[in-house]
């Protein structure tokens, strides 16, 4: 063990690379805190997107709707409490740097302790059983976190943790398409699993759509579509104007704020793509209700 520290350590100085330790115990609290964050606290962007669809709503039932779900926000984030009774499942997004070494414990170690604290302290409600089908036993901290990691270039290690409520979870869909059905089918996907919803995903939604892949990669992308802020769009231009036109199709159904009518069914729809095999085109939808839950910190 010495000598491998020691060879690794020759390396270091050899090759100029200039390790970041991040300890295990900054990761938990780190974490912990975001879980609370998330949970408390509306994103800002999300507020914003409410207040200016409630100025175009024009349904005085959607637009008392979204005044309700505002002060629900308000409440929430003054008073220190959970936005909704669901906490979900936390999700948590990572992208390490190739150049961080973890110290004082396991990476996925870390991010668990760090569940388990935030959904304690926080008195957040733990929804996680610890297998799917016949005891279904609460874990009673709500770990596992569903864990996605990215090793990226650098020194940093950025944490997303998007807790998702089963409301939405639920009504998640996935197509495999072939090219032959191309932007229309895709579309079609997008707008079915909006009318499935309907009213059980408590609109206004976020909608992340996930093009290409394989059948798991393209629910990946749609899971990190899905937790992006508000206010980006997709970085290339043909992908950013879909995004608008689904937007523009999904609140043309009419389901409107809470499943009640109106023109408020989505605040933003965001698409992510990856390469595919040339007779694919898996098409994943992953609905996010109107508390589109999420916090990140970079270490």
């Amino acid at each position: 063990m010495a000598m491998g520290a020691t060879a690794v350590n020759a390396d270091k100085e050899r090759d100029g690379v200039d390790m970041k330790e991040i300890h295990f115990d900054d990761i938990a609290r780190t974490v912990a805190e975001l879980a609370i964050e998330a949970c408390y606290r509306l994103p800002d962007d999300m507020v914003a997107a409410m207040r200016a669809a409630r100025t175009r709503e024009p349904s005085p039932v959607g637009r008392n709707i979204l005044d309700q779900l505002l002060e629900n926000a308000e409440i929430a984030a003054r008073g220190d409490l959970p936005l909704c009774q669901d906490t979900g499942l936390a999700v948590v997004f990572a992208e390490v740097g190739q150049d961080v070494r973890i110290v004082g414990g396991s990476f996925e170690d870390a991010i668990n302790e760090g569940i388990r604290k935030g959904y304690t302290e926080g008195y957040l409600r733990k929804s996680c059983v610890d297998e799917p089908l016949f005891e279904r036993k609460n874990t009673k901290d709500n770990t596992p976190a569903v864990i996605h990691t990215r090793l990226v270039p650098g020194s940093g290690l950025r944490l997303r943790l998007a807790p998702k409520g089963a409301g939405s979870e639920n009504k998640s869909m996935l197509k495999m398409l072939v090219p032959a059905d191309g932007i229309e089918g895709v579309r079609q996907v997008v707008l079915d699993a909006v009318l499935a919803a309907g009213p059980n995903s408590c609109p206004p939604l976020v909608i992340g759509v996930g093009i290409g892949g394989t059948m798991e990669m393209a629910a990946i992308c749609a899971k990190r579509a899905a937790a992006r802020d508000l206010e980006s769009r997709n970085h290339d231009p043909r992908y950013a104007a879909f995004e608008d036109e689904l937007l523009e199709m999904v609140n043309k159904t009419g389901v409107g704020p809470q499943g009640l009518g109106g023109i408020t069914t989505a605040l933003k729809v965001h698409v992510e793509w990856a390469p595919t095999h040339i007779a694919s085109l898996p098409v994943a939808v992953n609905i996010n209700c109107h508390a589109a839950r999420h916090a990140e910190a970079v270490l």
